[in-house]
């Protein structure tokens, strides 16, 4: 190596964006995880006061961070914050949506207790729904980070600007795929390897709806590919396993996988 390549380094060094590691960040989330979700938790509070005082801070925390984050540019980072954390409250009802959707259609499931501490499908929901509303309240980058810290630790890809409903079900969960552009309404159950993606990664499409919508009551089985922003999966539908979709299906549908698929039994001489 020469001085041209060291230079160069130090070069794109100064250019760098001064962004807290990842560790920072997924301490904070798996810190807010464990006040929201106590069954997380290594120890409990001893009062509402101490409650609060960990509520508070991590706001504080959060704070740093975005300040710590150039990008953040202008933005008042203390009033996001605040705004953030007012949302907890709305934020918790929500997640409980999902647990009950797990509890209630996983026969697997034995207890809350089970699903918050253990099923790597709710982790993943956690995640994005914290992420979310930090990117519905317009602060970049960690979001994605956010996500794609669930995402190494579960499988499951799903972009933070995705918009999903209540009561939202991940079975499994490795190798799930949600796109940045995707609605997915209420009630929805996916299962491991469903890929909610687009037709083109075309560049030009970069500000416009490449992925699909599914709507109430869904229910997609493993390894099914839903692709294209105009792909509308009618709500009390069913995608079986494996199957391949490029264009809306109506309401109330049920759309299969049909394999040829030959057994030949071996004779015992």
């Amino acid at each position: 190596m020469n001085d041209n390549f060291y230079n160069h380094i130090y070069q794109r060094q100064q250019e760098i964006e001064p962004v807290p590691p990842n560790e920072v960040i997924a301490a904070w989330i798996t810190d807010l995880f464990s006040i929201i979700f106590p069954e997380r938790a290594e120890t409990m509070s001893s009062s509402p006061k101490e409650v609060e005082a960990i509520f508070n801070r991590l706001e504080r925390q959060l704070v740093t961070i975005m300040n710590a984050t150039r990008a953040c540019g202008n933005c008042d980072s203390t009033e996001k914050a605040k705004q953030f954390f007012a949302n907890i409250p709305e934020l918790y009802r929500v997640l409980n949506t999902d647990i009950e959707a797990l509890l209630a259609g996983d026969p697997a499931a034995r207890s809350r207790f089970e699903i918050i501490r253990a099923y790597p499908g709710f982790f993943a929901i956690f995640f994005y729904r914290v992420a979310h509303q930090l990117f519905l309240a317009d602060i970049p980058l960690l979001p994605r980070i956010i996500t794609e810290h669930a995402h190494t630790k579960t499988g499951i890809d799903i972009h933070p600007a995705a918009s999903i409903g209540e009561y939202f079900f991940i079975d499994h969960g490795t190798g799930i795929v949600i796109g940045e552009t995707c609605q997915i309404g209420n009630h929805v159950k996916l299962y491991q390897s469903v890929t909610l993606g687009a037709l083109s990664i075309s560049k030009k499409l970069a500000h416009t709806k490449r992925h699909p919508t599914v709507e109430d009551h869904v229910i997609i089985y493993s390894g099914a590919t839903i692709l294209g922003g105009d792909t509308v999966i009618g709500h009390h539908s069913i995608i079986g396993g494996n199957v391949w979709l490029t264009k809306s299906i109506s309401p109330n549908s049920t759309v299969y996988h049909r394999p040829d698929i030959e057994v030949v039994e071996q004779i015992k001489s």
